[in-house]
């Protein structure tokens, strides 16, 4: 599994300068609206210190990080929704996203236009989820025109439910209410992630700083941070224009680079930790001579689900689990030493798995 997060906002706020920098790519950052017309898109390797000491102590031949999917997307204008700019483009792109990543400009520039004539963060945002509740309500609409009829006339349980949760999306959406905001049972949620729908996605807010303002936050950031806090959504604040300088240090390089600036973590790491929290997403590993490895997972899954991620015929013949925690590893340095310390457990079907277990399944062929 790839978790895939949309990087959308309005023209010219800094979306493909933080796409170039977090993927190492080179698309065009031009200084007009719609520069990006295609949805660019980048795979990111998440790097884990925890990952490249267990490669060591196993002496893997490789080391297999776990991955996130970027995909930029054209700059979206007010009217998006009814197909103004390239809106149409855009509602379509990201629907195919897990998450979505608002980027807003937090910062004055004479030399970068801004396409609503002024930097407002928080306006910037309400026009952006105003079209998605716009679109998702022409999704919505659309279903009930086709459901209603049967519903008049048929005693069906599910039409019954479906036609009530249409009716309950279409008032929220009508109210302005975003879809990730209402609280859905857990059939409800099934339904409607089948739809589809753009404000039934989680949201990560992404302030756009200049330099000047990294370790410090400016009126636009705080306005920014309280709305994230208000809407139980991740925030992150990058300054794309180092996010850019960073992607082509090293490693010590970078860690200099940042302590220059007074801070510890890049933008892209507070991305990447952002969205791992944000769906939900835990880490365990593999490991062996030939290859350790990161595998990203739902929190709350069982080891046969765990080890289903890796191959469906690992969850179908799951017995049992050899696991350890990997801190036990790193500490103790070997496989022997944790046996012989009794910190390697064998687990059944019920065991839910736990950031930075280190798994071995056993499964029937």
């Amino acid at each position: 599994m790839s978790l895939k997060v949309g990087i959308v906002g309005l023209p010219n706020v800094g979306k493909s300068t933080l796409f170039n920098a977090i993927t190492n790519s080179r698309v065009e950052a031009a200084n007009y609206p719609f520069a990006t017309i295609e949805p660019n898109v980048g795979v990111v390797e998440v790097k884990d210190k925890r990952l490249e000491k267990l490669a060591e102590i196993f002496n893997s031949k490789k080391t297999i990080f776990t991955t996130i999917e970027f995909v930029d997307i054209a700059g979206l204008i007010a009217g998006a929704s009814k197909g103004e700019g390239l809106g149409n483009a855009f509602l379509a792109n990201i629907r195919e996203t897990d998450a979505i990543c608002e980027v807003v400009r937090c910062f004055d520039s004479k030399d970068i236009t801004h396409v609503e004539g002024s930097v407002d963060p928080i306006r910037d945002i309400e026009i952006i989820e105003l079209e998605l509740i716009l679109a998702d309500e022409s999704v919505v609409k659309k279903r009930l025109s086709k459901i209603e009829p049967k519903f008049k006339s048929s005693k069906d349980a599910s039409i019954i439910f479906e036609y009530n949760v249409l009716q309950k999306l279409a008032k929220a959406l009508e109210d302005g209410i975003l879809i990730n905001k209402l609280d859905l049972d857990d059939e409800e949620k099934t339904f409607v992630k089948n739809l589809g729908l753009l404000t039934f996605k989680k949201f990560i807010y992404a302030a756009n700083v200049s330099e000047e303002n990294i370790s410090e936050d400016n009126e636009y950031v705080k306005k920014v941070r309280e709305l994230a806090n208000k809407n139980n959504s991740e925030f992150v604040k990058v300054c794309a224009k180092v996010e850019e300088d960073l992607s082509e240090l090293s490693e010590e390089e970078k860690t200099d680079f940042l302590n220059d600036y007074g801070i510890s973590t890049s933008g892209l790491d507070q991305l990447t930790q952002s969205s791992y929290k944000t769906l939900g997403l835990k880490t365990y590993f593999t490991a062996g001579p030939q290859e350790a490895r990161a595998w990203q997972f739902k929190e709350g899954s069982t080891a046969p689900q765990c080890a289903g991620i890796i191959h469906t015929d690992f969850e179908k013949g799951f017995i049992k689990a050899d696991i350890y925690s990997i801190n036990d590893i790193l500490e103790l340095g070997s496989e022997q030493e944790l046996k012989s310390k009794g910190k390697v457990r064998l687990e059944g079907k019920s065991y839910i798995v736990q950031d930075g277990d280190v798994c071995y399944f056993k499964f029937n062929k």
